[in-house]
């Protein structure tokens, strides 16, 4: 696991900052700590923070091919890359190492931008090539590692893993995107390919950039997507044999490496299942690593299932406590993601990380699994709604519940099934609409009264669930809940989750490995029919079904918990003086975006219990940490 970063002349061949080049890349020296490397030559700097895991002794990079024609940056691991040496040898190229890096280089003198094709794993790469004068830019299928790119004013492409080595570029323009704004108060994450600045972009997940210089900066190319195509007649007693093989597979081949490797337990199906995996996979070695995160308040805490998972498997467990008010991570979070982000299990995600590291380099994680095998009680919900739906044609159905969503009061505090003005307000959506909805920090009608009068008319009329429909649009899911799926994949997955999993655990240099985000194991998970994953009430039914023989029944169907803090306390408690400073600070006046009357009222609400906000109020604290952080760039 590693750092990336460069700089690339458009135009001509000027001179590269070697002193500027140098400083971005150690800006994200905590990704790789092990070593550092730099290639400048006319219109072109590499830069490259290494965490050596595979071929410790000689992979180091920039690394070239054999005449010095092609040199590569990268991040990531190509897990294939003990079958791609052979391949390619045979086809001619020289190894100088045995690293998976060189497999990228040979990789593209073979096949050129096809090459993405041919690799297995996660990753984010820059490759040069003097003899074509291209720079070639390419993300992992499902964007578990990051990267970032922008165009400067004066003609430079610049690209790292992390937001903050662009935005420290010499010339680099800090101007927010309002769309980007709107992004993340809807969804509390600013989702691909936007970032929170108007001239930085993320690279989508699955998709490639060939940059030749002379030429404009084009699109980015997809080249893969999940392609939710039905198998053919398969039996679930069938399947489920098959997707344990899948499954073994994929962790067996995130277990190659020369550091100490072991994994993250939760206690949750997902985690608990690449911890049985592995442990078959590891029988008659050395016990594995498990590490998991135990809470105070026994509201939030899982950690007696991971411990008994741990002592079935016999793991080397390590587990360690989160208080109830441990909330100091706070400004930290900020400098670490480098944009507004809002998801509060960052910190004991971060926790778990720290707690790892002593221990290993390697963690593998369960993350992917909701995802793929629908997981989410927001699936059923959603599934529930849609069938309501299809009972009345979307032009009835919109001005009738649209009028009683409106005229019903709303009454958080009352039983689910008191709450009809939820209920009518979904059925005055379409299906995007209502997923949006769903899945938003902030509904329209909270925005629309955070937001100031002058802010939504820069917006101009763009609403965020513009992102949504802009991938529904090429939704290849058949099915509704598949269509959420799909859509959750492009969105919540590569925006919330693994953006989380990436900062927290580089920032103690960890890598981690994701086997259910395995892109051959996805292909063929979203082609299995959809009762196979939601059955009734049950998400994950089939892989639940799958693992009995691994897992204790109350592992596998209590119920879901998830990696949650107490926000609504510690906002009546602890951080309520923090939260009504930031809210009330000058920064947060100056951006003109917040009805700042409405924002006190939020937090007076929230105190007095009259209203739960834990979670808008999350992202505006955050939101304000992020302005001060970004004060100090």
């Amino acid at each position: 696991m590693c750092g990336i970063t460069g700089v690339f002349d458009l135009r001509e061949q000027r001179t590269i900052n070697r002193e500027a080049l140098a400083h971005i890349n150690d800006m994200q020296s905590h990704r790789g700590p092990d070593e550092a490397g730099l290639h400048l030559e006319p219109g072109l700097g590499l830069g490259h923070r290494r965490l050596s895991i595979i071929d410790i002794a000689s992979g180091q990079q920039p690394l070239f091919n054999e005449d010095g024609s092609v040199a590569v940056v990268f991040n990531g691991e190509i897990y294939n890359f003990v079958d791609l040496i052979p391949e390619l040898t045979a086809l001619g190229h020289t190894f100088k190492t045995r690293s998976d890096t060189e497999t990228i280089v040979h990789a593209w003198e073979q096949w050129g931008e096809d090459c993405v094709h041919h690799f297995r794993g996660m990753f984010a790469f820059a490759l040069w090539d003097r003899s074509r004068q291209t720079l070639f830019l390419a993300r992992d299928r499902l964007g578990v590692k990051p990267l970032h790119y922008a165009v400067t004013d004066d003609g430079f492409l610049i690209f790292g893993s992390e937001l903050k080595t662009i935005t420290a570029w010499p010339g680099f323009r800090r101007q927010i995107d309002d769309h980007a704004v709107e992004d993340y108060f809807a969804y509390g994450y600013v989702p691909e390919p936007r970032t929170i600045y108007r001239t930085a972009l993320k690279m989508p997940p699955g998709h490639r950039l060939a940059v030749r210089r002379g030429e404009p900066v084009g699109q980015p190319q997809e080249y893969w997507d999940v392609p939710f195509r039905p198998h053919l007649a398969l039996s679930l007693r069938d399947a489920e044999d098959e997707l344990i093989e899948r499954l073994r597979e994929a962790v067996k081949i995130r277990m190659i490496a020369e550091v100490p490797l072991g994994a993250f337990l939760s206690g949750g199906v997902d985690s608990s299942a690449v911890v049985a995996m592995m442990a078959g996979l590891q029988r008659g070695e050395q016990a594995v690593k498990t590490c998991s995160i135990a809470f105070s308040d026994p509201k939030y805490n899982e950690a007696d299932y991971a411990r008994q998972v741990a002592r079935r498997y016999h793991t080397d467990h390590h587990e360690d406590t989160v208080e109830a008010d441990d909330f100091s991570l706070v400004d930290e979070l900020a400098r670490l993601y480098d944009e507004p982000y809002a998801d509060s299990s960052a910190m004991p995600t971060y926790r778990v990380c720290q707690l790892a590291r002593k221990t290993v380099t390697v963690a593998l994680s369960g993350d992917g699994g909701d995802e793929n095998f629908a997981g989410y009680r927001r699936y059923r919900w959603h599934s529930y709604e849609e069938r309501m739906r299809r009972m009345l044609p979307y032009s009835i159905r919109k001005p009738l519940f649209g009028f009683l969503g409106g005229a019903y009061p709303k009454a958080d505090w009352a039983p689910k099934v008191l709450r009809a003005k939820t209920t009518f307000e979904a059925m005055a959506r379409d299906t995007v609409e209502g997923y949006f909805h769903g899945v938003s920090v902030m509904g329209d009608g909270l925005r629309a009264r955070v937001f100031s009068p002058e802010f939504k008319r820069r917006l101009n009329g763009y609403s965020a669930v513009e992102v949504l429909r802009r991938h529904h649009a090429k939704n290849p899911a058949q099915d509704m809940v598949s269509q959420v799926q799909y859509l959750d994949m492009k969105t919540y997955l590569v925006g919330d989750i693994l953006t989380k999993v990436d900062r927290a655990s580089m920032a103690h240099a960890l890598e981690v490995r994701v086997p259910f985000l395995d892109h051959q194991l996805m292909e063929w998970v979203s082609g299995l029919p959809v009762d196979f994953k939601l059955r009734g009430t049950e998400g994950k039914f089939m892989l639940k079904q799958a693992l009995e023989p691994y897992l204790p029944h109350d592992i596998l169907y209590r119920r879901k918990m998830g990696f949650s803090i107490p926000l609504a306390e510690w906002f009546r408690g602890p951080l309520k003086e923090k939260l009504n400073s930031a809210l009330k600070s000058q920064r947060m006046a100056d951006t003109g975006l917040f009805d700042l009357a409405f924002l006190a009222r939020m937090a007076d609400e929230h105190a007095r219990g009259v209203r739960d906000y834990s979670s808008p109020l999350w992202s505006l604290l955050m939101f304000e940490a992020f302005l001060r952080n970004n004060e100090k760039k």
